[in-house]
């Protein structure tokens, strides 16, 4: 016979009874059900005054367990090994937290798979305040796999240049993130306006950012009538979700004289420069003969012929991540705030002739 959702929710209450504090994931694998079936009953059970909720946990009225002291107001920035792109957005948190009177005590999550979750548990652990954290996420079944330990988590979390999928475990947790598709939007608009027919997307495929540029550039395309033949392809063999099993697909300067392209947007910036010199190589002038766009604008200015590239707002999406979890740990903006930033793009040869 089906438990009903009473029993289930007295099942819930003596469990938290009995313990003080437990977390919404561990009771809905007691109890066999999902975690989103929990979190409705813990919301009912704290409506009807039963129960305390907090950030993924449910606590006794009875007694409130022992529970790690904040260490002042330190809060955790947790980010990918070698990752450029974050490092601007770490300094814009750090100075709104600074501004805030806390302090950010930054972790480097070496590159293997899963590498986020025993860093955030331990300074959870620790006492911090609260959590700022980019995980990697190589690929959608590594993102979907943290939904559940991050909605778990007992301090407030805000996510920083990643929007969890719709409808996900996580589809309700601050985040702030750049506007990827109005960046890819930009590109594309820029190269149409200057008369290209046939334009490559070259990207990576091991990150949210690079999914939602390949997906945007398609959808863009496929929309612009002035676009005759596009393709995507990855910027270089070894930049997939797998780098022991490159891709065996033509170069992108290959690609680009087979299909008679002009234009070339490239994720990342080190790809782009790469790039400008293997067409220089091939005989293929920039930009007289292929203009190539960049997508970050970390080095692209760097460049012999300096590269006209989306630049995401990296020191606002930081700014505006780390004001999320100082709203949230004051009490402040109880419901939760998707903020997105859009990004702008800056101008320069490898488009235009000069």
């Amino acid at each position: 016979m089906r438990e009903s959702g009473e029993d289930r929710r007295q099942r819930i209450l003596a469990a938290v009874d009995e313990r003080g504090e437990a977390r919404v994931t561990e009771l809905a694998a007691e109890l066999a059900v999902s975690v989103v079936t929990v979190r409705r009953d813990v919301e009912e059970l704290a409506l009807s005054g039963r129960l305390d909720r907090g950030h993924g946990v449910a606590r006794s009225k009875a007694a409130a367990p022992p529970r790690p002291q904040p260490r002042g107001n330190d809060v955790a920035l947790v980010i990918p090994e070698r990752h450029a792109y974050l490092d601007e957005a770490v300094n814009g948190a750090r100075a709104a937290l600074a501004a805030a009177g806390m302090r950010a005590v930054l972790h480097i999550a070496p590159r293997v798979a899963g590498a986020e979750r025993p860093i955030a548990e331990r300074v959870v652990a620790d006492g911090v305040s609260g959590l700022l954290i980019a995980p990697r996420w190589r690929t959608l079944q590594a993102e979907e796999a943290d939904y559940e330990w991050l909605a778990g988590l007992p301090v407030p979390v805000v996510m920083m240049e990643r929007r969890p999928r719709p409808g996900s475990l996580l589809h309700a947790t601050d985040s702030a993130c750049t506007d990827h598709w109005y960046g890819m939007h930009l590109a594309i608009d820029h190269l149409v306006g200057l008369g290209h027919r046939r334009i490559v997307l070259a990207a990576r495929d091991d990150s949210p950012t690079a999914r939602t540029l390949r997906t945007a550039f398609q959808e863009i395309v496929m929309a612009r009538l002035e676009v005759d033949d596009w393709a995507v392809t990855l910027s270089a063999p070894d930049a997939c979700a797998d780098p022991n099993d490159p891709d065996p697909s033509p170069s992108v300067v290959e690609l680009i004289r087979t299909m008679g392209a002009t234009a070339a947007v490239m994720h990342s910036d080190v790809d782009a420069l790469m790039l400008v010199q293997q067409l220089e190589e091939a005989g293929i002038r920039v930009p007289e003969d292929c203009s190539v766009v960049a997508y970050d604008d970390v080095v692209a200015p760097m460049g012999s012929t300096p590269l006209t590239a989306v630049a995401p707002p990296k020191v606002e999406v930081g700014r505006a991540a780390a004001e999320l979890l100082v709203a949230r740990l004051a009490g402040r903006d109880r419901r939760p705030q998707r903020v997105t930033v859009l990004p702008e793009l800056k101008i320069r040869r490898s488009t235009l002739i000069v």
